[in-house]
């Protein structure tokens, strides 16, 4: 096993040693498809390389709703095999991989007048159906407890903001959560790391061969050539850009940010029907930060890829519209702190582009490019990326003739993880009992989190970064945290940290109430590697 550890000073070398050998697997990507697939191909045995343009968990991969999800929406449209795919999965997740990372969610849907007595007996008979799917799964209900009908007292508890005049009561049922989405890419990169696989950030993938790419270091503007067996496309919604064979249809996703002490700090997610549709819902769900993000929409986005998507005034509205039909008092423009979209790379399978893509399948894709050679691994979605990468890695092995052990990512922890199964709760995971390891930080870091604050060298690290800075002190993020993101997570700069290491980018007002703090915090932490 190498070090976990991603750095500028590591980047470099591993660059300069690219240029010297042939890889058995070239990954382009580095979102949790890309970063789960080097770590597939390391795990093997293989020899791997992953080069991403920007920063870990750029694209889709920082923009989703932070759900590890059992597929109940695709059961409601029919997609079976996704649904019990996506259930399979989260249990991985939940039980081996990643249960510092992934939460039981109690998601509550208010009983009213407006959801209708058939309505809630439709959802009633859903989430009985998505609890066989966690059975089947083996999931336990000690990870995952099963659905059941709740009391308007309970319901006030659990989400204080809902109106409890004529509050029947509501369903109330599980799913996993992850802290962070970008967290889980960052996860996997390191464990990736850990079996011999080059990290490479600000990398760009200039054009693909059958023997290699040409690559450019986007911080040098200097060009390097190298030679792979087999080439990996997981770029996402950009697959289009490297393989012009590739037929996407993208879809927006938006969310919103609102302060959790708005909806009265729940302690579960509010699920709320969208009106005219029998199979998608709204959720306000309590994220970190002392925030609640709702979301999400499903729109055609189609025309050239923007590097950083943006929510619609439209999008905002039906969010705020939909969740405050169900509130005691309606969300304003005026609560939202922040917005976010994202990108689906939904795969058009038919090529004609028709029909609506919140209809489209969110089942994967992989194939050998006519065009590059390389394998393209296509649509799915954030709680499948493990098969995802799994049937990548098979194809690349088989395509190139590689000689390659058999997948175990069902079975491999991510750095962080605790050796106990199960969802272990936050005081259990950080294993030393410390006063000063705080639950947030356990559940950012897992197991890893006593050494988070142990390895800061920088003054003043188990202070919050939002220490003294007027309307930033809610924001628990230690100053070791920024530390650890450069000398343990490959974080370049101050964005790469704000924005993926510790999502306060997500609130534009928090972002720059400690943005000077952050820069020079990585400054020092980056003179010192």
């Amino acid at each position: 096993m190498r070090s976990t550890a991603l750095t500028a000073r590591r980047r470099l070398r591993e660059l300069d040693e690219l240029t010297a050998e042939t890889v058995d697997v070239l990954v382009v990507g580095g979102g949790v498809t890309g970063t789960g697939a080097a770590l597939d191909a390391a795990a093997r045995g293989l020899s791997v390389a992953l080069v991403e343009a920007r920063d870990l968990a750029w694209g889709t991969s920082r923009w989703s709703s932070k759900l590890a999800h059992g597929g109940l929406r695709y059961l409601a449209t029919g997609d079976i095999g996704v649904a019990r795919e996506s259930a399979r999965e989260r249990h991985v997740l939940m039980t081996r991989t990643a249960p510092h990372l992934v939460r039981a969610l109690p998601q509550v849907l208010p009983l009213t007048p407006g959801t209708g007595r058939r309505r809630g007996l439709t959802v009633g008979i859903g989430f009985g159906l998505g609890d066989l799917l966690r059975r089947d799964a083996g999931t336990s209900s000690l990870v995952l407890p099963g659905p059941r009908l709740a009391r308007p007292g309970e319901v006030a508890r659990l989400v204080p903001a809902v109106a409890r005049e004529r509050l029947r009561g509501a369903w109330v049922a599980h799913d996993g959560q992850l802290v962070d989405d970008a967290r889980l890419v960052v996860a996997l990169a390191r464990t990736a790391a850990g079996r011999g696989a080059k990290i490479l950030t600000r990398v760009r993938a200039v054009d693909l061969r059958a023997d290699g790419a040409t690559l450019e270091d986007t911080l040098t503007r200097t060009t390097l050539t190298v030679r792979a067996r087999v080439m990996v496309n997981a770029t996402g919604v950009w697959a289009g850009t490297i393989d012009p064979s590739v037929r996407l249809r993208p879809s927006r996703g938006t969310h919103v940010v609102v302060p959790a002490a708005r909806l009265g700090s729940p302690a579960g997610a509010l699920m709320v029907p969208v009106p005219g549709s029998g199979s998608r819902y709204v959720f306000a769900l309590p994220a970190q930060l002392g925030r609640v993000v709702i979301g999400l929409t499903d729109e055609e986005a189609p025309g050239p890829v923007p590097d950083v998507p943006e929510a619609t005034q439209a999008e905002i509205d039906f969010l705020l519209a939909t969740v405050s039909g169900v509130l005691s008092r309606p969300l304003l423009p005026d609560d939202v702190v922040g917005t976010f979209a994202g990108l689906r790379p939904l795969v058009d399978t038919t090529g004609s582009g028709d029909g609506p893509s919140a209809d489209v399948s969110r089942k994967h894709l992989v194939e050998v490019s006519p065009s590059t050679g390389a394998v393209n691994v296509l649509g799915g979605k954030l709680t499948t990326y493990r098969t995802m990468a799994e049937d990548a890695v098979d194809l690349a092995v088989r395509h190139a003739g590689l000689t390659a052990g058999p997948c175990w990512t069902t079975a491999l922890p991510l750095v962080g993880a605790s050796s106990a199964a199960g969802a272990p709760s936050p005081a259990g995971l950080g294993g030393t009992g410390s006063p000063d390891v705080s639950a947030s930080l356990v559940a950012r870091y897992g197991a890893e989190a006593a050494e988070v604050l142990a390895a800061a060298v920088l003054p003043g690290s188990a202070s919050a970064v939002g220490q003294g800075i007027t309307g930033a002190a809610h924001l628990d993020i230690t100053r070791a945290e920024i530390e650890w993101a450069v000398t343990h997570e490959g974080a370049l700069d101050a964005d790469d940290v704000l924005d993926r290491r510790t999502r306060i980018g997500l609130v534009p007002a928090d972002r720059a109430a400690v943005r000077d703090v952050v820069e020079e915090l990585v400054a020092d932490a980056l003179a010192r590697l």
